[in-house]
């Protein structure tokens, strides 16, 4: 791929999270792709924040709209609190303005439908930053399972154990809320630190649109004192019968990688998102393991506006992953765990504390093993699901 001026950009949010977007863009800048030509932040970077720019030190503003019009970009990478995206997105829209939006796209399913009428009326590109999805992983998995390398498949699963301590649910004001002043916000493990999990396991079912989704289980549960779930499971009902059931925690005894597993009649595929990492299991062979490339979204996004290249994530392959996210936020409010479900342990970084739910780990790989929810396991905490059918 090549460039023939560096494309002119803007950074919505560049602390938190956004402290890798900006090496992202650093990293692609020195290969003369894209220009960091402003941050759009409410408290403007520091030069120490900035020094790897010094030389070419990007503009700063708090206005958003304002930062685009000045600058003259013509990419924005929008890594801002979640209620937010939708705003932000469709101002960048009306100026034609192409996007990077982090996941998850919106707090709502009406605010993502009404980013994504927005982006597709204004012919701008809108990619959705589910890193994973530029694995080379997933075409390969989805080669093998068209090939019926395990046979038919009979659903996915998908499990992801992640150790979070109390300083991580104080990291915003916004984190570990479901809502923050009449405005959603639905930071929950399955819609916000896992929600590649969830967002994975659909792309690798070929049922990531809205229309693919006949019903939702949800059993959302928190161990930590907070508004929104930190330990869950989800399990989607595709049009065509095909269950694909995701448990994570952000509670582990030990942190976990997550995966995806195909489940088919004559053998498995797991693939390790974060790792590229791929192991099939089938009748008549040995396992076989290989570890794949990545294309970075942002630069996939470049390539796409410069040489027509398809884009990886446009909006429409993350319709079902919001319609988990709408199931999510319109169930009951999630169930606090009893004292005797949890521990606590020293956090593995600084002096706070973790709490522990006990026996997690192996749950949530049984979940995905089995493709079955907390309550039909058995877990003594869990309660019979709420459905929810969009």
């Amino acid at each position: 791929m090549s460039a023939t001026t560096p494309v002119p950009l803007v950074l919505a949010g560049a602390r938190g999270h956004g402290r890798w977007h900006l090496a992202n863009i650093r990293r692609l800048q020195h290969q003369g792709l894209v220009r960091l030509a402003g941050i759009c932040e409410l408290t403007p970077l520091t030069d120490d924040e900035l020094d790897v720019f010094a030389g070419e030190m990007p503009e700063q503003s708090a206005d958003f709209g304002a930062l685009l019009d000045s600058t003259g970009a013509r990419v924005a990478v929008v890594c801002t609190p979640i209620p937010t995206h939708t705003a932000l997105a469709l101002t960048a829209a009306a100026r034609g303005v192409h996007l990077l939006l982090e996941k998850p796209p919106a707090a709502t399913w009406a605010d993502y439908a009404r980013m994504a009428d927005g982006v597709r009326e204004a012919g701008v590109a809108c990619q959705i930053g589910f890193q994973s999805f530029g694995s080379h992983a997933v075409p390969a998995v989805k080669e093998l399972i068209g090939d019926g390398a395990i046979g038919s498949v009979r659903g996915i699963g998908a499990a992801g154990a992640w150790v979070r301590d109390d300083a991580y649910f104080r990291r915003a004001p916004w984190a570990g809320r479901r809502r923050m002043n009449g405005t959603d916000v639905v930071d929950g493990v399955l819609t916000n630190p896992l929600a590649h999990a969830v967002a994975t396991a659909l792309e690798l079912a070929g049922r990531g649109t809205a229309e693919d989704v006949k019903s939702i289980e949800t059993e959302l549960f928190r161990a930590h004192d907070i508004e929104s779930d930190d330990t869950s499971c989800v399990r989607i009902t595709t049009t065509d019968g095909m269950p694909v059931t995701v448990a994570v925690t952000l509670c582990a005894e030990e942190a976990g990688e997550p995966y995806v597993v195909v489940h088919g009649d004559r053998g498995r595929i797991t693939f390790w998102y974060k790792q590229d990492r791929v192991l099939v299991q089938r009748a008549g062979h040995g396992p076989e393991e290989a570890v794949h490339g990545r294309t970075d979204l942002l630069e996939n996004l470049v390539d796409h506006l410069e040489n027509g290249t398809a884009l990886l994530v446009p909006p429409e392959r993350t319709g079902a992953f919001m319609r988990v996210l709408e199931a999510v936020r319109t169930a009951p409010e999630p169930t606090a765990l009893p004292a005797t479900a949890w521990h606590t342990r020293p956090a593995d970084h600084g002096d706070g504390v973790r709490r522990v739910v006990h026996g997690i780990d192996g749950t949530v790989a049984a979940a995905a093993d089995t493709l079955t929810l907390f309550s039909e396991l058995g877990a003594s905490w869990a309660r019979p699901s709420e459905v929810s059918t969009p």
